[in-house]
């Protein structure tokens, strides 16, 4: 659908952040997609008119980044990391089960198109691996059972915590965060817990420190 001239003033909001105004071009993407739920012609359109850019510039962009979407997201994203620590430790289970329970496969819609399931890489979250998103947010240490019991849940419209972050809202409210950080939000739910800080109290105990930076040494041409 057209872009309303509400959304063109938020993307020039966004654009106004930025000294070189192309650099607003991701955040506005994500603008889009939390009012189309995808990277839509119309939106690039958009975004190409607010920056002075053609639209091909603006599709190469959205091409080139996993995180933009040509088709409806849904209602909710749902991303399984299959990297080597997660895969190694139940990652490729987990994404067998929800695509079973999803009727889908990686980068596609489910069954009902309600949910989009993916298969990502690190999502820098090893310590709790295997690791899932839903709407980008962490949920931790998860199994197929576990899994497929959030999908269950969001499906029947109940509560759903994340782990290290909010409540899962949805896919729409996620990338509108992507687009304004300030949501308030930063503050909810726990984002450190012991088994993240195992290591650094390990190495309090033991008198661990890092090696010291060594004292640059003066060039031949200082000399």
């Amino acid at each position: 659908m057209a872009i309303s001239e509400a959304v063109r003033d938020e993307m020039r909001q966004i654009v106004a952040l930025y000294p070189q105004s192309r650099s607003a071009l991701l955040p506005m993407l994500h603008l889009v997609q939390s009012v189309e739920g995808d990277v839509s012609v119309d939106g690039i359109n958009a975004c190409a008119e607010v920056l002075g850019i053609t639209s091909a510039e603006v599709t190469a962009v959205s091409t080139f980044y996993t995180m933009y979407k040509r088709q409806k997201v849904g209602k909710h994203h749902i991303g399984v990391c299959i990297n080597t620590l997660c895969g190694l430790l139940g990652g490729d289970a987990v994404y067998a089960a929800l695509a079973e329970r999803l009727g889908t496969t990686h980068d596609s819609p489910s069954a009902d198109s309600q949910f989009w399931l993916e298969r990502i890489e690190c999502q820098a979250a090893c310590t709790h691996a295997p690791v899932m998103t839903v709407d980008w947010e962490f949920m931790d240490d998860v199994t197929p059972a576990s899994a497929v019991d959030v999908i269950d849940r969001l499906a029947n419209g109940e509560v759903v915590q994340s782990t290290r972050g909010p409540v899962i809202r949805d896919f729409s409210a996620t990338e509108r965060t992507l687009a304004f950080p300030n949501d308030g939000l930063a503050d909810e739910g726990v984002s450190v817990d012991d088994k993240m800080l195992a290591g650094l109290r390990i190495a309090k105990e033991r008198g661990m420190t890092a090696p010291g930076i060594p004292a640059a040494q003066p060039s031949q041409t200082e000399a």
